[in-house]
């Protein structure tokens, strides 16, 4: 049955719409270069395209060859993407950067397999640059691709078990149009970017509408089907903004965890959460600030969602009267503060507190 309607209407008609209806304009659209290709990629994983296309356009400027990228500071690479969170995205690709710049001599690899063994890409972003750069024959699979995929065959098993990943990849590879990859590949996600949409698909005007599975069967809003749901963890995070001599304590996140190579202000996570007042008066806060330091500003409670967790915390301005005993922290002037990327959560505190930075 599948086979039957892939040869007579699947993508015969998706790449009849790309060709008479699909209007959807990236500057990355019908890229050969594998360096921007695969810089797009990266920027768009986890990323909403309206967002990436300013980073994408920001990075192309600046580092226009993958050289340029390599060669850069890292502090400056991570002060570039601060806003796009998913940091590790960014070590990798400064890593990746570096090993395609000095072990490859500026060479992007060529082959699935090599591609797809570079820090930093998966299966998609391998299939991506594969086909997009060389047209060779490996299928892109993507949230949108899943979502098309999962409603037209009218696919019930969820996209994110063993059994549904397997299916769904293979089945994806089948349709695959081999002598035209690339085309294929963006054709179909644009398809599921701007037609067979996650909320309001337009299926009244959908070209796959007369054989698509779900709209005949009234599946539309129930497919894709997922098993997981996720379960997400509080974390508090009180700052301390210290203030010693006009310079501000700062450090480096270098654990692996959240926002890893980016800078913060000095902090002390707690797993329950605390009155901002009982913080500021507990024996932990007086430790840390010394007790004739003066608290300039308290910060109203700031939020941010991250995929896995919730992070919950407050900003509370210092002033020092002896340097931090800490040696984890250190000193830099408030013009310095500029040249450091920080996470969003802080960056957002910046945006209301000017005086910073």
């Amino acid at each position: 049955m599948f086979k039957k309607v892939v040869l007579s209407e699947f993508g015969k008609k998706l790449l009849f719409w790309n060709e008479k209806t699909n209007k959807r304009k990236m500057p990355w659209k019908g890229e050969k270069e594998p360096y921007k290709i695969w810089l797009s990629e990266i920027i768009l994983q986890q990323t909403r395209v309206e967002q990436g296309l300013e980073y994408y356009n920001k990075f192309i400027k600046h580092y226009p060859t993958v050289e340029k990228l390599a060669s850069a500071p890292e502090d400056e690479v991570f002060k570039m993407w601060e806003g796009l969170g998913y940091y590790s995205r960014c070590k990798n690709l400064i890593s990746t950067a570096k090993f395609i710049s000095f072990q490859l001599a500026g060479v992007f690899p060529k082959k699935y397999e090599e591609i797809i063994a570079l820090k930093g890409v998966g299966p998609y972003t391998a299939a991506a640059i594969a086909s997009f750069a060389y047209n060779l024959p490996f299928a892109v699979v993507d949230g949108n691709v899943l979502r098309v995929l999962a409603r037209f065959f009218g696919i019930k098993t969820p996209i994110d078990s063993t059994q549904g990943r397997k299916y769904f990849n293979e089945l994806a590879q089948d349709l695959l149009d081999k002598n035209n990859a690339g085309l294929y590949n963006q054709t179909l996600m644009d398809f599921g970017a701007t037609v067979c949409k996650p909320a309001l698909p337009l299926c009244d005007i959908c070209i796959l509408n007369n054989v698509c599975i779900a709209l005949k069967e009234n599946l539309v809003k129930e497919l894709p089907k997922k098993q997981n749901k996720l379960i997400k963890t509080k974390r508090f995070f009180y700052y301390i903004v210290a203030d010693y001599g006009s310079k501000i304590y700062v450090k480096k996140r270098t654990e692996k965890d959240i926002w890893q190579s980016l800078w913060e202000f000095v902090l002390v996570e707690e797993s329950n959460k605390i009155e901002t007042d009982d913080f500021i008066e507990s024996p932990l806060f007086k430790n840390i600030v010394g007790v004739n330091a003066e608290i300039k500003n308290v910060s109203p409670i700031y939020k941010q969602q991250l995929t896995h967790q919730t992070i919950e915390g407050c900003f509370i301005v210092v002033r020092l009267t002896e340097a931090l005993a800490s040696n984890q922290y250190q000193a830099v002037s408030k013009k310095e503060l500029k040249s450091l990327a920080f996470p969003r959560f802080i960056t957002n505190y910046f945006e209301k507190n000017s005086s910073l930075t």
